[in-house]
């Protein structure tokens, strides 16, 4: 009988974003982490992996850490603290707990967007997304700019242009999007750059990125190298066009590891009919089935090992999935629990702070440990005590 020949598999990332110079096709190398948006949850459910990773020695392996909205929370605070982290000879920080979790914990206990929104709208001359980068430069940078973060690894901060409908990717070599251009060594606020990335519509979208005292380098944009798109760029939420952070490093290494702090969206039997409350949720609704879209040809692409290797760890993740015998303890019903945490910069309390943190940790270690790197001694147990709720 005869059958039709398979459909060829859509690309993972948008083969036209290649302008960053990488490696040829068929010669990736490195390693990529990847940090997902999802607020302050996952902005701690990241800490909890990132934390796994140190214990492991993997955070000096890593040659790229990308990160949307939530993710670039975390990202931002790492990347500006990296070289105080202290590697031992086998690749593990003393000064972690220092530079990452002191700091992100502290932001988590203070409520950013409500205050954000009610300044943007009774303000005058400012936005929400003003109101959120004094908040970060508060909190966690100060006036640090792009230049303060390392060499190595390279840290991508991703934000949406809703201008040429593109990734704006924010890093210290340079700010590009491969429709208007490359901005060189960019001196943006560290606090602007994070802002932008976690602009999350409709409160605290858009960010509005005066460029008039930067220089494009001529020739790097396909097709809107030109004014206005290079006097402004109108920017939100980097998961509006890629919510797990994947695109850029996908292209450029072939062990690539995602830490998903998106939480699956839960059913409404009567949805908010108001412009506000049914934007969100139609905003819930297409975030939800890119990410499980996305999700599904990650994983599958992991099990082909073409080109790429690497694992996919979420929040809405059943650890037993993974087939382990010695996981650390954390019930499905519990860790569900914590992935209904509202996706928001509000205030978390210390108890829930430390479940999250927990399991972004037992996760994070049970993927490592069964899809990547084996011989990973098993944890002595959790971060926190009290493990996942």
């Amino acid at each position: 009988m005869a059958t039709n020949p398979p459909s060829p598999a859509v690309p993972l990332v948008d083969p036209k974003q290649s302008q960053e110079p990488g490696p040829a096709p068929g010669t990736l190398a490195g390693t990529a982490l990847c940090l997902s948006g999802g607020g302050y949850r996952a902005m701690l459910f990241h800490v909890g992996s990132l934390w796994r990773l140190n214990e492991a020695g993997w955070l000096p392996r890593l040659d790229r850490i990308s990160s949307v909205s939530g993710g670039s929370i975390t990202a931002g605070v790492l990347g500006l603290h990296w070289n105080e982290l202290g590697f031992d000879a086998q690749g593990v920080a003393a000064g972690f707990g220092k530079a990452l979790v002191d700091p992100v914990r502290s932001l988590a206990g203070e409520t950013v967007d409500a205050g954000a929104v009610l300044g943007g709208l009774f303000s005058i001359g400012s936005s929400a997304s003003d109101h959120v980068a004094d908040a970060y430069r508060k909190h966690l940078f100060g006036k640090k700019t792009l230049q303060d973060l390392p060499d190595h690894p390279r840290f991508v901060i991703n934000a949406t242009n809703i201008q040429s409908g593109a990734l704006c990717r924010f890093s210290k070599p340079f700010l590009w999007d491969y429709r208007v251009g490359k901005i060189a060594q960019p001196k943006i606020e560290l606090a602007v750059a994070v802002g932008a990335s976690s602009a999350f519509p409709p409160v605290l979208s858009p960010v509005e990125l005066d460029l008039s005292g930067f220089t494009f380098e001529p020739g790097t944009g396909d097709d809107l190298e030109r004014p206005p798109f290079t006097q402004k760029m109108v920017l939100s939420d980097g998961g509006v066009y890629d919510n797990m952070g994947i695109e850029t490093a996908w292209k450029c290494h072939r062990t690539i590891l995602v830490s998903d702090g998106g939480a699956k969206m839960a059913a409404e039997e009567k949805p908010h009919s108001d412009w506000l409350r049914h934007s969100i949720r139609v905003l819930d609704v297409i975030d939800n089935q890119v990410r499980s879209l996305r999700k599904r040809q990650l994983i599958e692409a992991f099990k082909a090992r073409t080109e790429h290797d690497g694992t996919y760890w979420g929040i809405v993740t059943n650890i037993a999935d993974y087939k382990l015998t010695d996981s650390l303890s954390c019930p499905f019903e519990a860790t569900q629990k914590l992935a209904q945490v509202a996706t928001r910069l509000s205030a978390v309390p210390g108890k829930l702070q430390e479940q999250l943190i927990n399991w972004g940790y037992a996760v994070c270690d049970a993927a490592l440990r069964r899809h990547v790197d084996p011989g990973i001694a098993k944890p002595k147990g959790f971060p926190y005590a009290g493990g996942v709720g």
